[in-house]
């Protein structure tokens, strides 16, 4: 048994970035991007003052979430521990960065797949060590085997106090750090800034709150330490892709809702074995069309749009991106079939897909939440909330559509249409308010509800989804005159994707390294 690892010794390490130029000879590495980077952290304030460096790259997880997620097992891991990566099978669609807690993958710019640190896996496989370890000019990195009791890294591992990245997230990270400092391996304990002394940084400027910045040194409350201060600062690192998922993620989810809601919501308000009647072909139609929209916008946010068939050629059932691509072409099948019937007059057949149709809607709805919940990267989308928020986002979009062609639809239909909506404004707020208000598990999902809350998107969201997406479109809605009652369609679709928007931006301005 093999499991090959990685020790970073600080009290050895130099930042010399020697480490850093050798992979990138070694594997050919754009610029722009790294597989192995130096941060440097300061603390306190000239002349009292403390510079600590650590290296950062893939942690070759015994329980990796980016293998997990990945849907077409581009990444996967090696009998000998190492994460390795097939840059072939990889269709860019960007969900191992999300799944990384530890943002150790980029997409490389000259063909736009995934790449990450492998270990130098051709190297290892002839007896080799990385470049990485070779160069080191002061043997701050040492590779080897864990499971051999007699190497160095087994050694040192069982010998010194060592620490991992992230420990909470349960992924066995076999990357160790000997005296690591916490501001460093904390990646929100030192906000990311813009520029630095000689260079400019990446992404945005993440504001750390007070309360989430670690101790300068040991013991805070004696000697040098006590009065070098409590705030960290980052005064270089490598700049890191920060918005991995845009508008078309949040569009892909409002469009989907819009498929999902449209089609269920007339079945069910009356009854699936009812004729479906105007508001049911309105709805099964919109669906279809809908459902082609978020399939395009899918295929438009992967980085390989060329191989994006991959997903149903090559799938890995692990990850529901590809589940939910299955649920999304098996929907869209049901849709059709349950269209033609009913245009040919195979009411019988029609009837029979009701319940199908209905039940890989709601799978179509919720998906996106397990896909969401397997980017452990991002706390706040670990949330067991996120399922209803995507089913809410359904009905109400769903409805909305609808009710733009409410008046060409029976009384009835339109008022138990109305009912619905009313009723479903309702329990979004409230699934809003106790998501937001209620304790966080953890400091980074905490963080990312109040930037909702009080940061930067407070505006959008006390504005756009509550103020006009819900109370102005209940308004409307209660108002009792239908001219009225249709305006408050476009408020609750904007709501919708101002809170999809929120809910897919905000927790990834949290930096991850």
């Amino acid at each position: 048994m093999v499991t090959y690892g990685f020790v970073i010794d600080n009290r050895k390490c130099i930042g010399c970035h020697a480490c850093t130029v050798a992979c990138k000879a070694e594997n050919e590495v754009p610029i722009g991007v790294n597989r192995t980077w130096v941060k440097y952290i300061e603390k306190g304030e000239f002349p009292l003052t403390q510079r600590k460096f650590s290296v950062m790259r893939c942690n070759h997880c015994a329980d990796a979430p980016c293998v997990e997620i990945c849907p077409v097992t581009a990444l996967y891991t090696r009998p000998d521990g190492i994460v390795d990566f097939d840059s072939q099978r990889c269709i860019g669609c960007k969900a191992c960065m999300q799944a990384c807690p530890y943002d150790a993958i980029y997409i490389d710019p000259n063909d736009q797949t995934a790449a990450k640190c492998n270990y130098c896996s051709h190297r290892t496989d002839v007896g080799l060590a990385p470049p990485c370890v070779t160069v080191c000019p002061t043997h701050a990195i040492i590779c080897g085997d864990l499971d051999d009791p007699g190497s160095e890294i087994a050694s040192l591992v069982s010998r010194e106090a060592v620490q991992v990245r992230k420990p909470e997230k349960g992924t066995d990270p076999k990357l160790f750090y000997i005296d690591g400092d916490a501001a460093s391996l904390d990646p929100t304990a030192a906000s990311p800034a813009d520029s630095y002394m000689w260079s400019q940084g990446g992404g945005e400027t993440f504001e750390t709150p007070r309360a989430l910045s670690g101790p300068a040194g040991p013991d805070p409350a004696s000697g040098l330490a006590g009065r070098l201060g409590t705030l960290a600062r980052r005064v270089y690192d490598a700049p890191r892709e920060r918005m991995v998922w845009g508008w078309k993620v949040s569009l892909y989810i409002l469009t989907k809702a819009v498929a999902a809601g449209a089609f269920a919501i007339p079945l069910l308000a009356f009854g699936p074995g009812q004729p479906p009647g105007p508001m049911g072909w309105t709805g099964a139609l919109l669906g279809l069309i809908f459902l082609g929209w978020t399939g395009l916008l899918l295929i438009q946010d992967l980085r390989r749009m060329d191989r994006f068939l991959y997903i149903f050629l090559r799938p890995q059932w692990k990850s529901w991106l590809v589940k939910g691509g299955y649920v999304l072409f098996g929907f869209g099948g049901v849709l059709g079939l349950w269209l033609i019937s009913g245009i040919l007059g195979g009411r019988a057949f029609q009837s029979a897909l009701t319940w199908p149709g209905v039940a890989l809607s709601f799978l179509a709805a919720v998906y996106t939440a397990f896909l969401f919940a397997q980017a452990k990267g991002r706390d706040f989308w670990q949330s067991p909330l996120l399922p209803v928020h995507m089913l809410l986002h359904a009905v109400l979009a769903g409805g909305a559509v609808l009710l733009l062609f409410s008046p060409f639809f029976p009384a009835a239909a339109g008022d138990r249409l109305r009912e619905i909506l009313l009723g479903g404004l309702g329990v979004s707020f409230l699934a809003f308010m106790g998501e937001l208000f209620f304790p966080h598990s953890t400091k980074d999902a905490r963080a990312a509800a109040q930037m909702i809350l009080r940061g930067p998107g407070a505006i959008l969201f006390w504005g756009g989804v509550v103020a006009l997406g819900h109370g102005a479109a209940a308004g409307l809605l209660l108002s009792g005159i239908g001219g009225l009652e249709v305006l408050s369609a476009p408020l609750i679709l904007g709501g919708v994707f101002v809170a999809a928007h929120l809910w897919v931006t905000i927790p990834q301005r949290i930096p991850l390294s």
